[in-house]
Formats: structure tokens, sequence, C-alpha cells
């Protein structure tokens, strides 16, 4: 984590438009408030300035609970100002309103330059759909970005020159932080907190939201035992039941085709058919992710190794390397 620690006050400015998705306004804002009382306990002065604005002064966010008494769109940007960019539900999304265009021309007329500027003191954070309303502001450039997992085809349409990340909790490019939404929100803003507050106050702060882990860019949007699944297929859904509440287990072809009642050559179609990979490599993913958890909780690179199934650390290596890169040593937690 960066040791970058930034002085000045910061105006978080959440852009409301017409349904919000409140989870991913009140789930930052939440992050943010707890970062400010944490610092007072400690005798520092407060970041985070919490501020809300929006076209309309009172709009409904997507649970029905009215917001009110939001502040006008700015006519320009005074002080440090990390713009949050929030997601809508589909079918609001799909009808833009004029509260919604004026909330575009206002994004691009304002934030567009900010982000052109070298050095600049601002930054753009987008969660969920977000990054799609950034998209249509002009606001992202040829820059690397995110959203949610059923919104990327979406947003490559919209912003055709963007890198668009598959399968990231979160991305940062510059003065752009983008997130793939909801609870993925929060793990940007505990990043983010880290890098202006460092990482005592990010770690209090995740602890009083009991946020369990708290995930990196480097992290898959889906974890390792939701990935693969979606689909209909029992045997394929009991081989998968099978192997992550035992991934130590002693599992060869023979066993994951008992596991799920059918043949070796009948499991190997039907896991390339429904889930996308083969049984052995599914296998592999979950005894990873076992020993990366195991790591994070303390454990030596051996007996994550063999808590997860591996023959050995070698083994464990190599898989490592296959799949993420790097080495199992840096995902290791404190000892």
């Amino acid at each position: 984590m960066s040791a970058r620690i930034v002085e000045a006050l910061v105006d978080v400015l959440f852009v409301v438009t017409p349904r919000s998705l409140l989870l991913d306004v009140a789930g930052p804002a939440e992050a943010f408030r707890l970062a400010n009382r944490h610092l007072a306990r400690s005798g520092a002065a407060p970041r985070f300035g919490l501020r809300y604005t929006a076209a309309n002064a009172e709009t409904e966010s997507s649970v029905g609970l009215q917001l009110a008494a939001l502040e006008p769109l700015p006519a320009q940007l005074d002080s440090p100002s990390w713009l949050v960019l929030v997601g809508q539900p589909d079918e609001v999304r799909a009808r833009a309103d004029k509260a919604m265009l004026a909330t575009v021309r206002w994004l691009n007329r304002t934030m567009r330059p900010l982000l052109l500027a070298d050095a600049s003191l601002h930054r753009l954070v987008t969660i969920c759909s977000g990054t799609l309303l950034a998209a249509r502001a002009g606001l992202l450039g040829a820059r690397r970005c995110t959203t949610h997992h059923e919104l990327l085809a979406e947003l490559r349409a919209l912003a055709p020159q963007a890198q668009v990340v598959d399968n990231r909790v979160f991305v940062l490019d510059g003065a752009l932080a983008s997130s793939a939404g909801v609870t993925a929100g929060i793990d940007l803003s505990l990043h983010l907190i880290a890098t202006t507050c460092g990482d005592a106050i990010a770690a209090a702060v995740a602890k009083d939201m009991v946020v369990y882990l708290r995930r990196t860019p480097n992290d898959p949007e889906l974890s390792p035992m939701l990935a693969h699944r979606h689909h209909l297929h029992p045997a394929v859904h009991r081989v998968q039941d099978a192997v992550s509440a035992n991934p130590n287990g002693d599992w060869d072809m023979a066993a994951l085709s008992k596991a799920g009642h059918v043949t070796q050559r009948h499991l190997l179609r039907l896991f390339g058919e429904h889930a996308g990979v083969s049984p052995l490599h599914y296998l592999e993913k979950i005894r990873l992710e076992r020993a990366r958890l195991s790591l994070q909780h303390g454990a030596s690179v051996t007996r994550a190794a063999e808590a997860a199934g591996f023959s050995s650390d070698l083994q464990l290596r190599r898989a490592w390397g296959r799949h993420w890169g790097g080495s199992p040593r840096d995902a290791a937690g404190p000892r």
C-alpha cells in the first residue's frame, strides 16, 4: 500500500442521479465518515468533507427512500474534490431523463478539463454503472477502468478507446478510480482512505464496518468460490460443492466423477460445456483460493500448501505462477 499521505481536506462529492443505488452512496460515505472519526480519536484533523449534489434538489433512491436538500451541481470545483459517480438500476439507466442528461453535460463541462490537467488535485471515483455515466460524459479517454461484470460489454461500446479490465474489484489509473459495484465501492473507499490517511486508519474502518477482507486492485471481482457456477447442471454443481467443501481431499478424475455420479469422460464434457473449465483446473483454482486465505491469516507457504491440498510448496508455487503470477509470499499476512 502506498505511504503517501494527503494533508488537505478533500471534498467527497457524491453525484446523485435519479434512483441512485443507495448502497453505492451509503457504503463509501460511511467509510469516509468513520475515517474522520478515527482521525479525530487520534488527535488529527478530518480529511473528508461529505457532500451530495444533483441536478434536482430532491430525488428518489433505488429503494424508494427520498434524498432531499441536495446541493446544485457546482459551477466549478475550487478545492480538491473527489467526484463519486454511483450506479442506477438497469431500467432507470436505459431511460435518460432531463436530470440525467443535465448531469452528463455538467460532468463533461466541469470534470473533463480537470481530468486532462497535469497533476490534478481532483479525482473521479466510479462505482458500478457509475463508470458508464463517466463514459457517456466523455471522461474515460484511453484510461484503464472497470465496472460490474454484467456491464463490461456496454462499457466497451460507450468508451471504445478505454482499456476496460475484466474481473477486477477496482482499477486505478491516474485520477480515475473505478470499481465493480456495490460492495466493491467499499473496497475502493478503504483503499483510498489508506492512501490518504494511512493503513492503520483504513484497517480501523474495515474493522468497524465488519469487512472481512480489504481487497486490492489485483483481486478478482468474483471469488473463485463463485466463479464458473453460472449454470444449472446438477452433476457439475455436485462436484463443485464437494471440492469447495473439502479442497484438500484426495481428488483425481476418478474421485471427482464419483462425486458427480457420472463417468470421467462425461464429467470432462459437462465441465467444459457448463463451467468453461476442466474439473482439475477448477480444483486447482479452489485450492489456490484456500491457500491464499491461509497465507493472509499468517500461515507459512508450507502450511498453506498442505491445508489447501497441494502435495508440496513447489506445486503451490507453480500453480500460483500459472494463475496469478508472482509468488505465494506476496499474499502472506503478518507473522
